[in-house]
């Protein structure tokens, strides 16, 4: 049946990545834990590294709503200022979503995961309604930086704790998330997406 073939080629998919629990992870960094498997990639030959891509989730309102994260019990949905996962654009005609904070399976299914994670919109008032920024993972490699200033309170002190790794630095800049984050098409790398839009540019769902 034609309903079967995503099914099919989900199940002869080879991830991109280790396991979820064996690789570089921290909780509360997902635009380290999505740089350092961009990184992974790179580095070994199970997909060329222009198939994936860096995305940024966020709103104007640093307000959006993800369902069947690991950091909400029960059913409804984590409000995060901003989430970051990791795209396979796949040649196998599937695409995948990598998201480290998910119960979702781990690489899952891009249709999959946004009806379960993502939901409509129309569903969600306007002022929750999210946006992407997809950045080519070379790209983010090659510019992304963070001094992890962020994660730290008006005293000083960490709000979780920090990566044991050195911070990632690129060129000359120690700090540009802010860049990744804005859903502004004028500000940073990449190019901006709606739902609606990021689902017609790679899924197969009709939102």
């Amino acid at each position: 049946m034609e309903g079967d073939v995503p099914a099919a080629t989900a199940a002869c998919y080879q991830p991109a990545s280790l396991p979820r629990d064996a690789c570089v992870y921290n909780s509360c960094y997902c635009e380290e834990n999505i740089w350092k498997l961009c990184e992974y990639i790179k580095t070994h030959d199970q997909y060329p590294l222009e198939e994936c891509f860096a995305v940024f989730i966020s709103n104007e309102r640093k307000m959006i709503p993800i369902w069947k994260q690991q950091a909400r019990l029960g059913d409804g949905p984590v409000v995060w200022d901003y989430h970051v996962i990791l795209l396979h654009v796949s040649s196998g005609g599937q695409n995948f979503i990598y998201d480290f904070d998910t119960i979702l399976p781990f690489p899952c299914p891009f249709d999959t995961y946004v009806e379960d994670a993502f939901k409509s919109d129309e569903d969600i008032h306007p002022q929750f309604r999210r946006k992407f920024r997809v950045i080519r993972a070379d790209s983010y490699l090659k510019n992304f930086a963070s001094d992890r200033s962020h994660m730290k309170d008006s005293s000083g002190n960490w709000r979780e704790p920090p990566p044991s790794y050195p911070c990632i630095q690129t060129g000359d800049s120690k700090m540009n998330l802010n860049d990744f984050i804005s859903m502004d098409p004028e500000v940073g790398w990449g190019a901006v997406y709606s739902l609606s839009e990021f689902v017609h540019r790679f899924g197969s769902l009709n939102y």
